[in-house]
């Protein structure tokens, strides 16, 4: 995997380094309404990228479509844009998972830096090549694997977070911390992520990357030991696109958070993974994520959009699971009576 990670102490310098290390003929920064008046300000003075054509799209996963797609296709276009040009995607998840699809298939290719603005993005969507937008009502249904040039992570741009999106993040690295270590696990659940320490949430943060980096590293392309990477997703996702269908959007790390738990009972239930653990989750979750509600008339749907995970085979359902805390399981196929009992579990908990 060719991509460069950079902490950044200083990021004006962290910035011209990158951007020196890539050839080209213009410069683009991609940003949504809110990064834009956020984050924009932070970086637009510096020299590097002071010249730099900025297009903005609207904010967030709603707006991860292929309409907007082609907005940047288009403002792309009308710009002059060659496959020698450079996109810098300054935002997050959505905007990079956005932006680096636009960079990799317009003019069949052009290079892109990330500077994820938020927790989540930092940990999570701008790592490890994964590109794309949601269409016909599921997530990341459309998309490529092509990795950033490079991705710069600074914890100046998580002072603008709110606790929401703060926690949202979280769940990411509560994720890599279950695929990792007892002791890192530990240490996230006890980091006040409610009054947060920026200094040791970085620290926190560049542990969490190397998790994913890692796992990615050994499996570029999803054929094996990186599906770790999406313990708590298959039921995490579900939860977010049956939210997006009932005009109740939830924020991805939570709809991740949940489906962790969901999850563990599964891996409780299959695995062996102790119950001790897994109650200490449920706390956690509780008091930092509440709860998503749903009824036993969502079943089917959530089971049907389970059903459309791009890590299945056929027609059954493939969890990752867990046998304890850095024991990965791939490739769980559950029953719809274990996936409804998972359900129920949540439902009643």
């Amino acid at each position: 995997m060719n991509q460069d990670i950079i902490i950044a102490d200083n990021l004006e310098q962290s910035l011209a380094e990158a951007i020196g290390k890539v050839e080209h003929d213009k410069l683009f920064v991609l940003t949504d309404t809110t990064t834009k008046e956020l984050c924009w300000p932070v970086v637009k003075d510096y020299a590097v990228i002071k010249d730099a054509i900025v297009i903005t799209i609207a904010p967030t996963d709603e707006a991860k479509t292929l309409e907007t797609l082609a907005k940047v296709w288009t403002a792309l276009q009308k710009s002059g844009a060659t496959r020698h040009s450079l996109m810098v995607n300054l935002g997050g998840g959505m905007v990079t998972d956005l932006g680096g699809f636009a960079a990799s298939t317009f003019k069949r290719g052009m290079t892109y830096i990330n500077i994820p603005t938020t927790l989540l993005s930092q940990v999570d969507a701008s790592v490890g090549g994964k590109t794309g937008i949601n269409f016909g009502g599921l997530k990341n249904e459309i998309g490529v694997f092509n990795c950033a040039r490079c991705v710069i992570l600074s914890s100046t741009f998580l002072r603008t977070l709110d606790r929401e999106n703060l926690l949202s993040g979280y769940a990411e690295m509560l994720k890599h911390g279950l695929l990792s270590s007892k002791e890192d696990w530990a240490e996230l659940l006890c980091f006040d992520i409610s009054a947060p320490d920026y200094a040791t949430l970085q620290t926190l943060v560049a542990k969490s990357v190397n998790v994913k980096e890692q796992i990615v590293n050994e499996d570029p392309t999803e054929k094996g030991i990186r599906k770790a990477l999406n313990l708590g997703h298959t039921a995490g996702h579900a939860i977010e696109s049956l939210a997006l269908k009932e005009g109740r959007t939830v924020l991805h790390g939570y709809a991740v958070a949940w489906g962790l738990l969901m999850e563990l009972y599964l891996s409780a239930r299959k695995c062996g993974f102790p119950a001790k653990e897994m109650h200490q989750m449920e706390a956690y979750v509780k008091e930092h994520y509440g709860k998503f509600l749903y009824e036993c008339k969502h079943y089917d749907m959530l089971c049907d959009f389970m059903s459309h995970d791009k890590k299945n085979h056929g027609s059954s359902i493939n969890f990752t699971l867990l046998g304890g805390i850095g024991d990965i399981r791939i490739n769980q196929i559950a029953s719809m009576e274990e996936i409804e009992e998972m359900l129920d579990y949540y439902r009643e908990s």
